[in-house]
């Protein structure tokens, strides 16, 4: 396999990681690119916080990368640190560039606008501080402090297509009664085919155990049969927003393929 380029995925709580780009990583990894996750919510010693790590090591992904700010609805996520939602959005955007300039990748992956799905404002709030946070990373006086100015080459949004929401069923996808964002299928700009690492990406997203065992999507991945749970993950999606499009820019390698 020839070798992808570098990832760096941010995502706002333990286990988005594995849910929304798991297979992307596991691929990238296996093809021997550098790859690497930035979690904005909870802090390190917590529970979830070890299972991030579990996940990471079976996506070979490297050691988490923790902002440690508190997850919206969980206080306990980081005592004494504030919300992730509520933080100082220059504070924020500070912190995931300095780990931006420090890893150097070529591609980077975040949630989309709506905050995929569930629209959760930890999520949305991940999205705008990503692609703020892309942009000054390259940006050599701003954050001089950070370290040396680097500018991925682009920014995937992960993302789910109306067709494929149709497809897998809200029931499997969302608790009932609760909205769903999904985005057009025409606003998609590339469909993953992560199959060969379906079994690498579930195993990730049960190493959650805590979201397993209270009902959430992993929880309810895990209570599918075996062929309808590999069909839920076996396909990624992601919107791509060109990082230097204003000045029709586009580095070698800038595309995420398979």
């Amino acid at each position: 396999m020839t070798t992808l380029p570098s990832l760096l995925a941010v995502f706002a709580h333990p286990d988005d990681e594995s849910l929304a780009a798991g297979g992307v990583l596991a691929q990238h990894s296996d093809s021997g690119a550098r790859t690497a996750v930035v979690t904005a919510t909870w802090a390190e010693g917590t529970g979830r916080a070890g299972e991030l790590t579990e996940a990471l090591r079976i996506l070979g992904a490297g050691e988490p990368r923790m902002l440690g700010y508190a997850d919206a609805r969980v206080p306990e996520s980081a005592p004494g640190a504030v919300r992730f939602c509520d933080a100082p959005l220059d504070e924020a955007v500070g912190r995931l560039g300095a780990h931006i300039r420090k890893f150097r990748p070529e591609i980077a992956v975040t949630h989309d606008a709506y905050g995929n799905l569930s629209g959760h404002p930890d999520h949305v709030h991940a999205h705008r501080v990503t692609v703020l946070a892309v942009r000054a990373a390259g940006w050599g006086r701003l954050y001089p402090e950070a370290g040396e100015p680097w500018e991925p080459s682009a920014l995937y949004l992960a993302t789910h297509p109306e067709s494929a929401v149709r497809a897998l069923g809200r029931e499997v996808l969302l608790r009932p009664g609760r909205e769903m964002f999904a985005v057009p299928d025409a606003w998609v700009s590339a469909v993953v085919d992560v199959g060969p690492w379906a079994e690498r990406k579930l195993g990730a997203v049960m190493a959650h155990r805590s979201e397993v065992e209270r009902g959430a999507l992993p929880g309810r991945f895990a209570a599918l049969p075996a062929e309808a749970r590999a069909r839920a993950v076996g396909t990624e999606w992601y919107v791509r927003q060109d990082v230097m499009a204003d000045v029709m820019v586009t580095r070698p390698g800038s595309g995420l393929t398979l």
